[in-house]
């Protein structure tokens, strides 16, 4: 993007399920007439005021990855209250195919469709999506519990309005204050020393290589998250004993 050249549209990001500033963005958007599309790939079953996220911008996106909270084992969805949107989407996810009796093509398209079995197998989860939600939200409650008052570790807030599916329970460690002043980087090692997994939070995009000559505009509040977050395991089927096991090796080096 040139300097001083309006963007073509805002991508808004409802990241690890929780809602973003939604109000404040639209009304950015609103100000200087940009299209909003929401990546809601995190945040099914998320809301903002009652209302469900994926449904406030001029499109959205949904993930149904396998690690997401209900799953067609890859793929995802294009969403949108505007019908030539939505037949624009179809026509370039199945190969941009043209009107014809033979594969005619005036424009490149791409085979993105999702297999019927896929699909139907997404339609199914689709049906105790509630309940997946209502899980990730109990682990994230038990996390919680156990670690909020650790000084120096810090939760995910809900603000007024939002709900969020706790796709993943993500804290940040501030190393001044933790015991021992343990890192985010030293819990993660530790946890995978006994064969655990957690992860980083995701890396800013303009501290890609790949974006390295994109120019960047903003401060260092997302490359503090980065440096300072940890993602948990936090999958639906995570049982008692699992998640046990979890805090036991969390709490020997936090205590």
């Amino acid at each position: 993007m040139a300097k001083g050249k309006k963007p073509k549209a805002i991508i808004l990001v409802h990241l690890y399920g929780m809602p973003c500033k939604i109000e404040e963005i639209l009304r950015i958007a609103a100000e200087y007439e940009i299209p909003v599309i929401e990546d809601a790939a995190e945040a099914l079953g998320s809301s903002y005021f009652d209302r469900r996220l994926g449904t406030f911008g001029e499109m959205a996106i949904l993930s149904f990855n396998g690690n997401k909270i209900i799953t067609t084992s890859g793929g995802g969805a294009v969403v949108s209250k505007k019908n030539a949107f939505v037949e624009k989407a179809r026509f370039l996810a199945t190969q941009a195919r043209d009107a014809a009796p033979h594969y005619e093509h005036s424009h490149i398209g791409y085979n993105y469709r999702l297999s019927n079995v896929c699909a139907g197998i997404g339609r199914g989860q689709m049906l105790v999506l509630n309940e997946r939600v209502k899980k990730r939200r109990q682990i994230h409650n038990n996390y919680r519990t156990l670690l909020e008052t650790i000084p120096g570790i810090s939760f995910q807030e809900e603000l007024k309005g939002m709900f969020s599916n706790r796709w993943l329970t993500v804290i940040q460690l501030n190393s001044r204050s933790t015991p021992n002043h343990i890192t985010s980087e030293q819990l993660r090692l530790s946890l995978e020393s006994e064969n655990i997994e957690s992860r980083p939070v995701w890396k800013p995009m303009h501290l890609q290589p790949v974006f390295r000559d994109v120019p960047y505009y903003g401060e260092s509040i997302s490359e503090n998250l980065f440096k300072n977050g940890l993602c948990l395991p936090s999958g639906s089927n995570m049982g008692k004993e699992n998640f046990e096991r979890v805090c036991r090796n969390m709490l020997a080096l936090l205590s």
